[in-house]
């Protein structure tokens, strides 16, 4: 079998010619997209302007099993950028719907899926303006079986999964927003 990239006795590192024609080609284009004004969400790492604006963002008490799975979620993404004091809000309000799909002939319901929706509101505490008004949304699906441990241990785990995920989602929104407004 032979390797996946020839060896060249021109280029000592194993890389094959059409390689490193790409990379010659895509070098100019990396060169133009630097100049464009991107730039790193995090740069700084947790010392840096987006880490400490997402530090002073304090979540409001949320509803519900889901609210608090959700809350602590984003706390403890909130709170990695360090203690600041709390400058905005964040309010959120979850809607969860579990979805029956799949019957089979018995009219059973063989797989289900799981919605978690949020929508989310930044305020800015001193002002009481509204900086940010999103939602974001989150599904799992759920393989019903024969064991109801096993169906209740599923249902808890998408719903855990569920809340990671939309704190990720709201966090980044978040992040992108205080950004702008920096």
């Amino acid at each position: 079998m032979a390797p996946r990239f020839a060896r060249s006795s021109s280029c000592p590192t194993g890389w094959s010619t059409s390689l490193r024609k790409r990379l010659l080609l895509l070098a100019p284009a990396l060169a133009l997209l630097s100049g464009c004004g991107l730039h790193p969400m995090y740069a700084g790492g947790g010392k840096g302007e987006v880490a400490r604006a997402i530090a002073g963002v304090e979540v409001a008490p949320i509803e519900g099993k889901s609210g608090f799975l959700v809350r602590n979620a984003l706390t403890d993404r909130f709170a990695a950028g360090g203690k600041a004091d709390p400058r905005y809000r964040l309010d959120v309000r979850l809607d969860e719907r579990l979805q029956g799909l799949g019957l089979v002939s018995s009219d059973a319901v063989t797989r289900e899926r799981r919605t978690l929706r949020a929508r989310f509101q930044l305020v800015d505490t001193a002002s009481g303006a509204i900086v940010l008004d999103a939602t974001a949304t989150s599904d799992q699906g759920i393989d019903i079986v024969s064991s109801e441990y096993a169906v209740i241990a599923a249902e808890q785990t998408a719903l855990e999964n569920l809340s990671r995920d939309l704190a990720d989602q709201i966090v980044t929104r978040v992040a992108a927003r205080l950004r702008q407004t920096r």
